[in-house]
């Protein structure tokens, strides 16, 4: 089923975000936390790309694996990053033969060791390229990245949201944004994406800042803001790893609670690969899916 046709059904959706692991032999590992994962009956589970590019057959194997051994409905990454437009019909091709229906279309990080995106000759340099080629040529159902607090690489908040929108008139169904610590940030985000008639679901992506130390890698990666009472919290449990993971799963279920209680139309959680973080905020949150929009 796609997720195109979740969304039709008038309720809210549950889904998690795995990542291939770095080393192959830890597959089997992945596929245990995916098990467990399974029994939260989530709506589908998003498998991310690598920078680069670099995870691009993992991410198939990973897709497929949740598809066809786990009966699970999946979302794999798609990212522009070292692919001509012949590389990325061969990989359309590959998740179309494995019965994958579902695409998140990115733009994608630059390889590792590089600061700079670069197009790649014969391919594309923009997410919204990259959506109008998958519509043009195959019938899947696209999902593509939203930011809250803007693009790291945008000069505001504004053109950023001219972008996506640009995206969604590309032939993108749904979005699903990046990781936010302070709601308030999505709700802004929200309405001024509907203020330039953005109309498509935009789902939040949660992430569990378990550790001080995560705050670094977590900036970096997407731009995200800390607010200071969590820094300061996570700073005060750095000695207490049992304490400061708790905190951090309790500040996102407050997230969730919080976004559920204004209306979005889903949740999507960055669980690690880790399925009790998973489950602890899933079985805390309830279940909020039979309640409808």
């Amino acid at each position: 089923m796609s997720i195109c046709e979740l969304f039709g059904k008038g309720r809210r959706t549950l889904s998690f975000e795995v990542f291939p692991p770095v080393r192959e032999g830890n597959l089997e590992k992945l596929f245990t936390a995916i098990g467990e994962i399974r029994k939260l009956k989530p709506d589908f589970i998003s498998v991310t790309y690598g920078a680069g590019g670099g995870t691009r057959d993992m991410t198939l194997e990973i897709a497929s694996t949740v598809k066809n051994r786990f009966k699970q409905e999946v979302l794999a990454h798609l990212t522009c990053v070292g692919s001509k437009k012949e590389d990325i019909a061969r990989i359309l091709d590959d998740f179309k033969r494995e019965g994958i229906e579902n695409i998140m279309a990115l733009r994608g990080d630059p390889p590792r060791g590089e600061t700079r995106f670069q197009r790649t000759e014969g391919g594309f340099g923009y997410a919204n390229e990259l959506v109008d080629f998958i519509r043009q040529r195959d019938d899947f159902c696209i999902g593509v990245a939203g930011y809250p607090e803007g693009h790291p690489e945008a000069p505001s908040l504004e053109e950023d949201l001219k972008n996506l929108k640009r995206k969604v008139s590309a032939g993108a169904d749904f979005i699903i944004t990046q990781l936010f610590f302070d709601n308030q940030d999505f709700y802004r985000f929200r309405d001024k994406a509907a203020a330039i008639g953005i109309s498509v679901p935009i789902i939040p992506g949660i992430f569990p800042l378990l550790s001080f130390k995560q705050i670094p890698r977590i900036v970096s990666l997407g731009g995200a803001s800390i607010p200071a009472a969590l820094e300061g919290r996570l700073r005060d449990l750095e000695d207490s790893p049992e304490d400061s993971e708790k905190f951090g799963i309790d500040y996102a279920i407050g997230q969730c609670r919080d976004l559920l209680e204004n209306g979005v139309p889903g949740l999507h959680i960055c669980c690690m690969n880790r399925s009790r973080t998973a489950i602890e905020i899933t079985n805390a949150v309830g279940d909020f899916r039979s309640r409808g929009l």
